[in-house]
């Protein structure tokens, strides 16, 4: 069986030894070893080399999650493998079973076309540079939207420029003439013939999206289908997805429906009438419909960035299409594979009680603040004691640092995190930016670099740092 060396600080410790000894049936023996600090997150390559003598009798040696340094080095140094944990011990159980069962998520299926819908109004360049960050966000295809009774003079330019900077192009537009130069300048795809129009699948190479010529007469979209199925030519059909309340539920029976008749067809989806006519966060729409595309074998998504709650909609669709595709592959429930479209709350937002972190705060002999969350609130405590409160300007006048101007703006911020984080449900860290998920960007942090010293250190002009 696999003995594993856990590294910690004095006030992690009693936690540490606790969780551990909570994991039922662990594959693992251990020893909990605290090198001779107080917080664990302070923790470095550099001070495990200079603590820890070789050889070290383990066969795999675990550090906290926010040890930065180099732990290859380390590995190499003790010549077993050195690794990090999670950054909240709590998440220890969890972290040994998902390392049991990695998740692929590098897989998907379900092709993302991206509509600029604004782009007879943009330049050449603009489409382009627009197209460029869609694609950042995962769309495989651009869909250029023409408007109507807008002229889109250099829709043959925009093509042209898009395909020869290596996008795959969707022209979509309500007009034959607009469909037939956008096939004609070479795009990929045109978006959208009905029976009535099929003649300009034989006027050009691009592969046509077929839709009903009303949103309810299915027979036909059929007809359509039927026409180039029996000419040979590729197609994608999308029997078109209504908004709520206007026919949603029949729209998704329609899909299911040209499945059951088509089991082979190549089928698109337009989930814009959802994500952009409905007042909700779009990550959970999104999840919802790429999880009945995932299960109708959809082909295609078209998706759009209009509205400003929107904005993060293709990220959310290459996230969803993803997750939807592992938790099919694998015959299991999308649950436990990311939480990138967790974007409001946590899964498990307060890994320690009340009671555990007095438990903590009565080991502190220093005057610097800890901030830590658990369900009944916010709790800030030092050497002097823990305050407890649930908003940033309750617990502001038990703090005493109306003559430090620099601790009290970190400290403001710190308590307005904390306060978000507990009316949310989502997990707090002191000193790291809340988790949003895929909704905001941020940047991968190198935990390999060094970094500043943290700003909850004493100031070095205090006589008792």
């Amino acid at each position: 069986m696999e003995h594993i060396l856990f590294l910690t600080g004095r006030l992690a410790q009693p936690q540490l030894e606790k969780v551990l000894a909570g994991i039922a049936d662990a594959p693992f023996t251990h020893e909990v070893r605290e090198i001779g600090l107080q917080v664990a997150a302070l923790m470095t390559a550099d001070m495990i080399r200079r603590r820890v003598e070789p050889p070290v009798k383990a066969d795999r040696i675990i550090v906290p999650g926010r040890c930065r340094g180099d732990v290859a080095a380390l590995s190499a140094h003790f010549g077993i493998p050195v690794q990090r944990g999670p950054e909240e011990l709590k998440d220890l159980p969890r972290f040994f079973n998902r390392a049991a069962r990695p998740v692929d998520l590098s897989e998907y299926e379900v092709a993302i076309f991206a509509e600029i819908v604004d782009a007879p109004r943009l330049g050449v360049d603009a489409i382009v540079a627009r197209a460029r960050t869609l694609q950042r966000d995962g769309a495989d295809v651009i869909d250029l939207g023409c408007l109507p009774e807008t002229p889109f003079p250099h829709l043959e330019d925009s093509v042209r420029a898009l395909k020869e900077a290596g996008f795959a192009v969707s022209v979509d537009s309500m007009e034959t003439q607009e469909l037939l130069r956008g096939g004609r300048a070479g795009a990929d795809y045109l978006l959208s013939l009905t029976v009535d129009t099929l003649w300009l699948a034989d006027e050009v190479a691009s592969t046509p999206i077929l839709i009903p010529k009303t949103p309810h007469d299915e027979a036909s979209l059929h007809a359509a289908i039927d026409a180039l199925a029996a000419k040979g030519r590729a197609f994608l059909a999308d029997p078109i997805l209504d908004p709520i309340p206007f026919g949603f539920t029949a729209s998704v029976v329609r899909y299911h429906a040209l499945r059951a008749r088509y089991p082979e067809a190549p089928i698109m989806m337009g989930v814009g009438n959802l994500t952009e006519l409905t007042e909700a966060d779009t990550s959970g729409i999104n999840a919802l419909l790429f999880g009945i595309a995932a299960e109708l074998n959809v082909a295609a998504v078209l998706t759009t960035q209009v509205s400003a709650h929107a904005r993060r909609a293709v990220r959310e669709a290459d996230w969803a299409r993803r997750i939807m595709h592992a938790a099919q592959r694998n015959r299991s429930l999308p649950k436990g594979m990311s939480g990138a479209l967790m974007t409001v709350h946590a899964k498990h937002p307060f890994p320690d009680t009340a009671e555990e972190i007095a438990a903590t705060a009565a080991q502190v002999k220093d005057p610097n603040f800890r901030v830590q969350v658990a369900e009944d609130g916010l709790h800030v405590y030092n050497r002097d004691g823990i305050r407890r409160g649930r908003k940033a300007f309750e617990l502001w006048p038990q703090l005493g640092l109306e003559g430090d101007a620099a601790h009290a703006f970190y400290m403001g911020v710190e308590l307005a995190h904390a306060q978000l984080a507990w009316e949310l449900g989502k997990r707090y860290v002191q000193d790291q930016p809340l988790d949003w998920g895929c909704a905001v960007e941020r940047e991968a942090e190198n935990l390999d670099a060094w970094c500043a010293p943290g700003t909850t250190r004493a100031r070095p002009d205090k006589k008792d740092a």
